[in-house]
């Protein structure tokens, strides 16, 4: 049998197969081949009982991350806010430039909009390529077109912690019944409610994995990323590659940039190229190509 594991804990992997749920362990080869199942894999199985199987092979991946362990993500549900907590673009900038660079689609959902309204932001984003929506766990705005976004595919939803993942996941099937836990005035953030990854099955062909905490798929880039690589993690910026003055351009502050040509006549937003520049100078201090050839 062929399915998806939506669930690892110590050493057991819950595989979804159509509907069933069957409690694995992994074969030895799995070991032998240093293959480690993750959350999102799709996988064989060889039933044992009504409820248990023993997994046979991991299927090849589309992709996986580290932090979180998880495999398969199509789409990444970036949860935002305007309104307490406040995210910080420059967060969302990251996890657009991960996902991306995973070959995953970023999605951007700001919630609390009865709040908090971010249009001007929320369009930078639109210009960018990505899918926006704007919403509300507690009214239930954009929670119909989110749900449309998110059938068909497998899913993974972060943010940082007091945002309202867990309240939108309730919105869009209150069976699950999800704890939600309440945002400190004091700190401006909110309390981990979300202990463990594990992915859910909502009705009409919906797989989401809600992920603990934001700290997870934020330090995902490691010394592993090639700084001359970030910038086409950044779509809009495309266009404008190809055509600098100087083959190796960092599009930071060289002569001759037609990216850096492109922010100034606004074509491109000055936000999300400062966001650009954090992030290039982050990886070039961080990037031991050495350590990649002894892998």
């Amino acid at each position: 049998m062929t399915g998806v594991i939506v669930r690892s804990l110590s050493g057991f992997y819950d595989v979804d197969c159509q509907g069933q749920r069957l409690r694995c362990r992994g074969r030895g080869k799995l070991r032998y081949l240093k293959s480690k199942p993750l959350v999102g894999d799709r996988v064989n199985i060889t039933p044992i009982s009504e409820t248990e199987g023993a997994l046979d092979e991991v299927l090849p991946r589309l992709n996986s991350f580290d932090r979180p362990a998880v495999a398969n993500m199509e789409q990444l549900v970036i949860v935002a806010s305007g309104a307490v907590p406040v995210t910080d673009p420059f967060l969302i900038d990251r996890l657009t430039a991960l996902a991306v660079g995973k070959g995953c689609e970023p999605v951007i959902v700001w919630n609390k909009w009865d709040l908090c309204q971010a249009p001007e932001l929320s369009e930078v984003y639109r210009k960018a390529g990505f899918p926006v929506i704007c919403c509300s766990a507690v009214t239930g705005q954009g929670i119909e077109e989110l749900r449309t976004q998110l059938t068909g595919k497998l899913s993974a939803f972060t943010g940082n912690t007091g945002v309202g993942k867990s309240s939108i996941l309730n919105a869009l099937a209150p069976d699950f019944d999800l704890p939600t836990g309440e945002v400190s005035a004091k700190l401006g953030r909110g309390r981990h409610t979300t202990r463990h990854v594990e992915l859910f099955r909502l009705p009409g062909d919906i797989l989401i994995a809600d992920t603990p905490g934001f700290a997870s798929f934020e330090e995902e880039r490691s010394s592993g990323d090639d700084p001359a690589e970030l910038a086409a993690c950044f779509p809009e910026f495309r266009p404008y590659l190809d055509g600098c003055r100087f083959l190796d351009c960092a599009h930071v502050k060289e002569q001759g940039c037609k990216l850096l040509d492109a922010v100034h006549a606004g074509e491109v937003s000055a936000v999300r190229h400062e966001s650009y520049v954090r992030l290039y100078q982050q990886a070039k201090e961080q990037y031991r190509p050495w350590e990649n050839k002894q892998r």
